[in-house]
């Protein structure tokens, strides 16, 4: 089966990629290229038969040539950039998802596998199944719930969409982000000696490894269609439930003479979910992760050791997302739309 990976230079494509790819799958790569320089350690082998350098937006049938299967992974990646700019999060996150996935539906692509999130619940006070009611309180958020609504509208019985709804992402990838909890107080931790949070650390949050995500998507790739067509999944484990402060608390006992603060003037934290995670575990047993919240904080220590990150790279451009994307407007090298410019 040949399976496109939109967003497949990111974060989670880097890792995912290479996995797709030893899973058996014949891989395509699509990425606009934000982050192609925004490395630390070494890059992993591509592991695509073919590269697109283009933008989700300016997708064209020839792209899916031959394509049986799309994971959508590419997208404004986190609540900063979507109150930035919320326009901007619409046209990319929704209506180019939406065009992409007309388009492969047109084309014969038959799986349509879509990078959701729990961040569409909001804030709860009840442990939230898919079935729960959908509170987006930023622009991604409310970007995520569209999309899901629109291409279910699209499912057909030739046409597949699957909606994995991920925990928020941790673990170590060489085009890292640390604009991410778990990432960012290990950071603090490596490069401060301190665990520094930024809210009153009471709100839960449902958290999964990178690596795990990508196994999500092999599962939802290879089991048969009626297990999975145009139903969503919460992706990730009952026990990776964690209140912001138990990580912070968690990174100080891995991180050697560190300790927890908190920055002047914290307030509590508007987005709080715990998820349930017992419908994946029954409908999707070959879904089987394998980390847990302390091994992937170990983890990120031991690359941020052993590849020398520093508090200038910590607190600099590459590793966060908006401050990316403001410097490649800044240098001219994208417009206000993130158009690149010739």
């Amino acid at each position: 089966m040949r399976v496109m990976i939109t967003g497949n230079l990111g974060y989670v494509g880097t890792v995912m990629t290479p996995l797709v790819r030893a899973a058996g799958f014949d891989v395509w790569g699509l990425d606009t290229g934000f982050y192609r320089d925004c490395v630390l350690g070494d890059l992993p082998a591509l592991s695509v038969q073919r590269q697109i350098d283009k933008d989700i937006r300016n997708v064209s049938p020839g792209d899916l040539e031959g394509v049986s299967a799309i994971v959508h992974l590419a997208a404004l990646s986190n609540d900063p950039m979507g109150e930035l700019n919320p326009g901007l999060t619409e046209e990319i996150n929704l209506a180019a998802s939406v065009r992409l996935a007309t388009m492969a539906r047109e084309c014969g692509v038959s799986r349509f596998v879509f990078a959701s999130s729990c961040s569409i619940y909001g804030q709860s006070d009840r442990v939230l199944t898919e079935e729960s009611e959908f509170r987006p309180l930023t622009a991604y958020a409310r970007s995520k719930v569209e999309t899901e609504r629109a291409l279910a509208e699209l499912a057909t019985d030739g046409f597949s969409p699957v909606y994995l709804r991920n925990g928020t992402a941790y673990g170590f990838s060489p085009r890292l982000r640390v604009d991410l909890v778990v990432n960012n107080l290990t950071g603090w931790a490596a490069t401060t000696g301190e665990v520094k949070l930024m809210s009153d650390g009471r709100a839960w949050r449902p958290l999964v490894h990178v690596e795990d995500m990508s196994r999500a998507v092999i599962a939802a790739l290879t089991v048969p269609r009626e297990r999975v067509h145009n139903q969503a999944f919460n992706v990730g484990r009952a026990q990776d439930n964690f209140q912001i402060r138990t990580i912070a608390e968690e990174v100080a006992r891995v991180v050697p003479k560190s300790r927890v603060t908190f920055a002047e003037g914290v307030s509590a934290d508007a987005r709080n979910y715990n998820v349930g995670f017992g419908k994946i575990e029954r409908q999707l047993p070959e879904f089987q992760p394998r980390w847990t919240v302390p091994a992937g904080i170990r983890e990120l220590y031991a690359a941020y050791q052993d590849l020398g990150l520093t508090y200038d790279r910590f607190m600099g451009r590459e590793f966060t997302r908006l401050k990316q994307l403001q410097h490649l407007m800044a240098e001219r090298r994208v417009d206000e739309s993130l158009a690149w410019i010739d």
